[in-house]
């Protein structure tokens, strides 16, 4: 039987998950694929739009397995726009003339922005908010009007207040018009709007709610909008975010039947009028109605790749169910959020001092759920939502009360939806839970749940835990307790050696995880030098040397430069250390000198030289505080609105020499244009005209997560002060080797719960938290000197007993500077290590 071809027209997220769908099923490879994407990049998060601001990196929003590489049957044509479709042949030609022949046709064209007919909507003043192109347009315009620059949003919807958020990292001014009485009146009611309109106001958005945009016309800043109550609004620029519309052009065109609102009309199972053309997405109504969530759309290309491999699916209906934050603000809404449903109660939570509203509608027996809604705090969205339809475990009340008690997992029958994005089942997660998943991780490998939003995560652990599914917390062989734990052994004890640890709560002689871990948490409740007595012995070769070790056995020397700062001396001497000693130097994405090629035997010298021109030891070898990079801020640039150089070196001096379970990086912004890049570190500042901004938990590496906002608006106290109890948390609670992404997302409660303990000190430990901070600025001394005034110290810095005195003349540069390391054989098997 020869190969069949389908054509998807359309490389948006229901579109990729399509051909993902049709390729894993695919066994016998009955199937080849041709994807004509119209946009210049491949499928891209679209939900997660607003994280490309700050970052402007299209690969941060890429969907996993975009480009297919390696699959020879699946030809994915980029910036290719279908201009046609030949329903008799079976052909779709493409704007560049290219004709792709089908056997079945996939329409995946999804929707478009909605533009209402306003007088001057069409000024180049006038954006739409749907592509990173439409991103890239806005940033360009908003950085010519200059930071404080007003930006006007027309809609207060899901994607209205996405927009706003993005003008308002962007360092604009936003203000949002939004016809209806309230924000977001599709999923909250009065009370939640109300409350959501006042959180967002004290976050620096002006709401206008209750009115329309009259007019667009010229003004003194750029534009003049004009509202339909007679007030006008100056303004830089304005955003279109009034809706979507299906994009069905195409198929008007070939004369496929459309809805009378808009739409590609299909039967349940996503055909078309014609038997051999589907549609999937936000493009396809089907049965004559368009659904504008990710989850139905990801079930339409599931059923369509059921069908065309002989499959019945049908489309079951959809969960409008929604959860998100907007501008650091929970929301959620599920079910009969609105209470239509005939003799509906309605059991209302409204705490205006804590900000927040919760919603439950029941049935008229108050017995059987049947929807909600969250403000200010969605952590009850996971355990309720799954419940809509069913009887309720307890007194409704009780279930979003602060103090009531929440329903489990546990009490979910098998077919209650748990992860409504891509429609699995309580049951689904348990089989494979039974079959062998024992963690996340294994779960969404097996079932695809909590891929998408994540919402589904905290009710994935109680299924977990509530199968009887035990995840060891052992540090290692050598100790049952995991690292927080062995922390507070520690600390609570007052144990200073290793041996006395091991030998109290542990068994054996101690392993290279264990050790370094217990060297780390020894130098995080003690000022005492890390090569301290029997201490030297645990550290790993990084550590133990005070440098990073390099692929060919020799080290590299980083000595730090808080905030970037260097004075002209100190490099001058830098400049004449790595002459003197045949180093190669390199300025780092941390805004410092790495000097690589020096010998263990060198390193003294080196670190003598530099100790004597006033600088120390970076740590770009320990678990510890490396960098906090910085832009110039407002000492010298015209749009910083705050000293973020001033800050930057004040918290690397304060935080230098923190030891911790894994590195740390800062990054202080001058303002909301984000130069240091702050988004993405382990603490991100950003400056303000009302404060500083804090942000957490944001990493690079193989996993790069944006930092999230812990809070806003502070002063430099404040800020200080929340960085103190944010830190000392992290290096008590988190595990061995994790990252501070991981670390708030393993969190119970997540970033709430943080919030909760820095700001708020939900535990009563704040002032622990603090003095145990003050304790290691008031101990800190530099490593670097700590060995030079040791001489116990500085006899172990050989590297053998015939070492030779001259540097390796296989080591060279060539004609660019770019140093030639070759591999030394017979070297000690060490792991690699970069400075940064």
């Amino acid at each position: 039987m020869s190969r069949k071809s389908a054509v998807v027209i359309g490389h948006g997220m229901v579109g990729h998950r399509f051909v993902e769908a049709l390729r894993a099923r695919d066994e016998s490879d009955d199937w080849s694929v041709t994807v004509l994407c119209e946009e210049p990049l491949p499928a891209y998060d679209r939900v997660g739009l607003s994280s490309y601001v700050g970052a402007w990196d299209p690969k941060e929003l890429a969907l996993a397995g975009n480009d297919y590489q390696g699959d020879a049957l699946v030809d994915l044509r980029i910036g290719r726009r279908a201009a046609s479709i030949d329903r008799e042949s079976r052909k779709v030609t493409t704007d560049s003339g290219e004709v792709v022949a089908y056997d079945a046709l996939v329409m995946a064209t999804g929707s478009y922005p909605f533009v209402p007919p306003i007088p001057g909507h069409d000024r180049p003043e006038c954006f739409v908010y749907r592509t990173l192109d439409d991103l890239d347009g806005i940033r360009a315009r908003a950085e010519a009007a200059g930071p404080g620059a007003v930006g006007v949003v027309v809609g207060g919807g899901l994607l209205g207040l996405e927009a706003a958020n993005a003008l308002k990292l962007m360092g604009m001014t936003p203000h949002v018009v939004e016809f209806a009485p309230r924000l977001m009146p599709l999923q909250v009611d009065e009370g939640g709007g109300a409350l959501l309109a006042k959180l967002v106001t004290d976050l620096g958005v002006t709401v206008h709610a209750g009115v329309g945009t009259a007019a667009i016309t010229e003004g003194a800043d750029g534009i003049t909008v004009e509202l339909s109550d007679g007030s006008t609004i100056e303004a830089a620029l304005l955003v279109f975010s009034a809706g979507v519309r299906p994009q069905d052009q195409l198929a008007r065109d070939a004369g496929l039947e459309v809805g009378e609102r808009g739409g590609i009309i299909t039967d349940l199972g996503c055909r078309t009028s014609d038997e051999n053309i589907y549609a999937v997405g936000e493009c396809a109504a089907v049965e004559g109605r368009c659904y504008g969530l990710v989850a139905p759309g990801y079930t339409t290309a599931e059923i369509v790749a059921d069908r065309l491999l002989g499959g019945a699916a049908e489309f079951p209906g959809a969960d409008l169910s929604t959860k998100l934050k907007l501008m650091g603000v929970d929301v959620a809404s599920f079910g009969d959020a609105h209470a239509q449903t005939p003799g509906a109660l309605e059991v209302v939570l409204n705490d205006a001092a804590k900000g927040t509203y919760a919603k439950l509608v029941v049935s008229d027996d108050a017995k059987t759920l049947l929807g909600g809604i969250l403000v200010g705090d969605a952590s009850a969205y996971a355990s309720l939502r799954p419940l809509v339809g069913r009887e309720l475990p307890g007194d409704p009340a009780s279930l979003i009360s602060p103090a009531g008690e929440k329903p489990g997992a546990g009490s979910l029958p098998d077919d209650a939806e748990v992860c409504s994005c891509n429609g699995v089942t309580k049951g689904a997660i348990c089989g494979a839970i039974a079959e062998g998943a024992c963690d996340i991780a294994q779960v969404k490998s097996c079932t695809n749940a909590g891929t998408t939003c994540g919402g589904c995560l905290p009710t994935i652990k109680q299924l977990l835990a509530s199968s009887g599914v035990v995840m060891s917390k052992a540090l290692c062989e050598h100790f049952e307790q995991s690292r927080a734990e062995l922390f507070e052994i520690v600390q609570a004890t007052n144990t200073r050696t290793f041996s006395a640890l091991i030998s109290k709560y542990g068994k054996g002689s101690g392993c290279d995880i264990c050790k370094p871990v217990v060297a780390s948490i020894l130098a995080s409740t003690d000022s005492d030098h890390i090569l301290h007595r029997n201490q030297a012995g645990l550290q790993d070769t990084n550590d133990h040397f005070l440098a990073n070790i390099q692929k060919n056995g020799t080290y590299s020397v980083v000595p730090r430069m808080p905030g970037g700062e260097c004075t002209p001396e100190q490099l001058i001497v830098i400049g004449e250390v790595a002459r003197d000693f045949g180093l190669y130097t390199k300025v780092t994405g941390g805004q410092r000198i790495d000097l690589f090629g020096a010998r263990v035997e060198q390193l003294p010298a080196i670190w003598k030289r530099l100790v004597d021109a006033g600088m120390e030891s970076g740590q770009a070898y320990g678990k510890s505080l490396r960098t906090v990079k910085s832009c110039v801020g407002s000492t010298w640039c015209r749009y910083g609105v705050q000293d973020s150089v001033g800050m930057a070196v004040d918290l690397e001096n304060r935080y230098r020499g923190l030891r911790s379970p894994h590195k740390i990086k800062f990054g202080v912004s001058g303002c909301a244009r984000e130069c240091a890049e702050a988004r993405g570190k382990d603490v991100g500042v950003i400056a303000t005209e009302n404060g500083w901004n804090l942000y957490v938990g944001g990493n690079g590496g193989q996993s790069p997560k944006h930092a999230q906002l812990l809070a806003g608006g502070l002063d430099d106290e404040t800020l200080v002060r929340y960085i103190d109890r944010y830190l000392m948390f992290y290096i008590r609670t988190a595990d061995r080797l994790q990252r501070t992404a991981p670390w708030v997302e393993t969190l119970e409660g997540g970033l709430e719960h943080l919030k909760a303990v820095v700001c708020e000190d939900s535990l009563g430990i704040a002032a622990e938290l603090e003095a145990a901070m003050a304790k290691h600025v008031e101990g800190y001394k530099d490593e670097w000197a700590g060995v030079l005034e040791d001489p116990e110290k500085l006899s172990r810095f050989v590297s053998f007993v015939n070492a030779p005195d001259e540097a390796d003349p296989t080591v060279v540069f060539d004609d660019t500077g770019v140093r030639k390391v070759p591999v030394l054989m017979g070297m000690p098997k060490f792991a690699a290590s970069t400075s940064e």
